[in-house]
């Protein structure tokens, strides 16, 4: 069995976990959508036909694909886990003690996998059986959710994210996303592939309040050599990071953390919107975001349990200086000015590496691959007209398990 480290963002990846979208996107409408932060809805079997294409590139570069569903359905099995998620689920407080009794006992007769594409998709009134009556109930209209539907499961890669010998299971900023660390709590807790493996959980692992402490994984790039760069964005917060940086310390699993802070706006929510490692010595940047003169800190450890905060006068020279590199290239989103923000927009900075100088990105972005083709970088085209319209790419949608060392 493969153990679960990813040692950098450009190293061979080994494997990885997917989620193929299916009835969270059913229930994706013009009405909801933006409370579900998505801009737009999605053609259900046109994403996923799209999110196929992605898994076989993947597996035909033979990487290791496991899905959400089957892992989360695989997790069911395990009694005390189906009773751990039921309970934090469908919780007395979410829907009043009586309700919430008589949704578990329902939810536990359910397949399993068919309580996992709930506990992903979501579940209205309408769809419980009908002698279920109280207040609750009687004051709901059919159409409301008694789980909302968790379409941002589509980006694995924000939830929890692995960096050297262990995962952080992250706090997520949005109350839209809160529910999808639960699932995830329970697959790194009791599935097969992981309970009882020796691996290393940073932070989120506890169902608390972690206030102002958020971190999402697309800000998260484990660049290597023992370095972790972290952007601080409108999801990211430097207290989340904070946390984060002093657990990977204190297991001794990282030297340093680079923070970059990034414009609080949706269409740089994440770092990796704006910038990923390519090739070892070389960044996909969207210059309009990513500038020189953007603060950064580098935090070190104290040596007594704390961190020393240091203000880096350029974060490229903070990253040469840790990757130990004479200099980075940057390649730039292609295209005009215009055709760069729509590129950018379009996720083009947002690749996929499956190994140094090789990435998976959308084929629509002609004018940013041309610029990576040029600068020595093999893309790998997958479809992403319906997929892309959820404000992701490639490496939104892959949490790397394991992956190589640079």
């Amino acid at each position: 069995m493969l153990n679960n480290y990813v040692g950098s963002e450009i190293g061979q990846l080994r494997r990885v976990m997917l989620h193929r979208p299916n009835l969270s996107l059913k229930h994706l409408t013009p009405s909801n959508c933006q409370e579900l932060l998505f801009d737009d809805v999605l053609s259900v079997e046109r994403a996923g036909q799209e999110h196929d294409i992605f898994s076989a590139t993947l597996r035909n570069e033979n990487v290791e694909v496991l899905l959400l569903t089957d892992l989360l359905t695989q997790t069911l099995e395990i009694s005390e886990a189906k009773e751990w998620l039921l309970t934090t689920q469908v919780s007395d407080f979410r829907l009043g003690p009586s309700f919430a009794l008589d949704i578990r006992g329902w939810l536990r007769t359910m397949a399993n996998r068919e309580l996992a594409r709930i506990l992903t998709g979501g579940l209205t009134y309408s769809e419980v059986p009908a002698g279920f009556s109280n207040m609750v109930v009687d004051t709901h209209s059919p159409t409301d959710f008694i789980m909302k539907p968790l379409p941002n499961h589509l980006f694995t890669r924000d939830t929890s994210c692995w960096i050297y010998n262990g995962v952080s299971i992250n706090p997520m900023a949005k109350e839209a996303r809160r529910r999808e660390t639960n699932n995830l709590r329970a697959i790194y807790r009791w599935h097969p592939l992981f309970a009882g493996q020796d691996f290393i959980k940073y932070f989120g692992d506890e169902t608390l309040n972690y206030d102002h402490a958020t971190l999402e994984g697309g800000d998260v790039l484990v660049i290597g050599r023992g370095c972790v760069l972290i952007g601080m964005s409108e999801r990211t917060t430097p207290q989340g990071v904070e946390f984060l940086a002093q657990s990977l310390f204190k297991h001794h699993q990282a030297k340093q953390v680079i923070a970059l802070e990034l414009p609080k706006h949706r269409s740089c929510m994440h770092l990796d919107t704006v910038m990923t490692h390519v090739d070892i010595n070389k960044f996909s940047v969207y210059p309009e975001v990513v500038k020189k003169e953007n603060a950064c800190w580098s935090l070190t450890p104290n040596g007594t349990g704390g961190l020393t905060t240091t203000e880096e006068p350029h974060f490229l020279k903070a990253i040469e200086k840790a990757l130990d590199i004479d200099h980075i290239e940057l390649i730039t989103t292609g295209g005009d000015v215009f055709e760069a923000e729509r590129e950018q927009w379009n996720d083009a900075n947002n690749v996929l590496a499956v190994r140094p100088g090789v990435v998976i990105g959308y084929e629509r972005n002609t004018f940013t691959n041309e610029k990576y083709d040029k600068a020595g970088i093999t893309v790998l085209p997958i479809p992403g007209d319906e997929l892309g319209r959820g404000r992701g790419g490639a490496r939104c949608m892959s949490c790397p398990l394991q992956r190589d060392d640079i």
